[in-house]
């Protein structure tokens, strides 16, 4: 029944889900041109509002799950799995408040609308996976920018989507270079369930009638734990929240 749905839903999904991206760009353009970061980081947030909400048009729902006390004058590593693109514009929205910025290919920020402008401008960091010095100080540069404004960053730790909703082990790298140039940042682990569902018939159909959901599990403790550990950390709360085993 989902697939079936999701032949008939998947067009006004994607009209409504690209109107917005259009929409949004000369907005975002205004914004950042005449009114500065925080006019531009706004609008953002309202693209994402627009983004995460479009869901209804294929009968999916979305929750987002917060009880966490967290600092909004400390730098946040979030840590999460990844199953599709339909992961991010949830967590820009709901976690608005934290400045939350990713680490994104650089030919993303050339031909999309609103999304390359906002990856070009919004202050993440944008790097050449071909280029292993280029991708480590672009991430130093957010880790800099993150410990100055007090800013969060999001790091999909498989290095990959997952499509099948099975978590792959969490890397290092990304989360050890952020570390070093803000040594202060909280590790907070996100588990992200059932967006991979949208996508599993391929681009057409999605499918209708799932129930997408994020849940902002406990910080990290980061007493005398070095980035490994710390990593290992996250994809463990992960995992057990998930209930997802451990792969040999």
């Amino acid at each position: 029944m989902n697939k079936l749905l999701g032949y008939i839903l998947t067009p006004v999904f994607y009209f409504f889900f690209f109107l917005t991206l259009i929409i949004f760009q000369p907005i975002q353009w205004v914004c950042y041109r005449f009114f500065g970061y925080q006019a531009h980081k706004r609008s953002v947030d309202f693209l994402n509002f627009f983004l995460t909400y479009s869901q209804v048009f294929l009968g999916n729902t979305t929750t987002f799950v917060n009880t966490q006390p967290l600092p909004l004058n400390q730098p946040i590593i979030f840590v999460a799995n990844h199953q599709s693109m339909y992961d991010i514009p949830g967590i820009i929205w709901f976690m608005r408040k934290y400045h939350v910025k990713f680490i994104s290919k650089i030919e993303l920020t050339k031909g999309i609308p609103s999304i390359s402008f906002n990856l070009k401008y919004g202050g993440g960091a944008n790097i050449n996976r071909k280029d292993s010095k280029q991708a480590v100080s672009e991430i130093i540069k957010l880790g800099r920018r993150m410990k100055d404004n007090n800013w969060s960053a999001m790091i999909f730790a498989e290095g990959t989507r997952a499509k099948d909703g099975q978590m792959k082990p969490f890397q290092v790298g990304g989360i050890a270079t952020l570390l070093k140039a803000a040594p202060n940042a909280l590790v907070v682990p996100i588990a992200i369930e059932n967006s991979w569902k949208i996508v599993q018939y391929g681009g057409y159909p999605l499918s209708a009638g799932e129930k997408i959901r994020w849940t902002v599990l406990p910080p990290v403790s980061t007493a005398d734990k070095n980035a490994e550990e710390l990593t290992l950390a996250a994809e463990m709360a992960i995992r057990s929240f998930l209930k997802q085993p451990v792969k040999a």
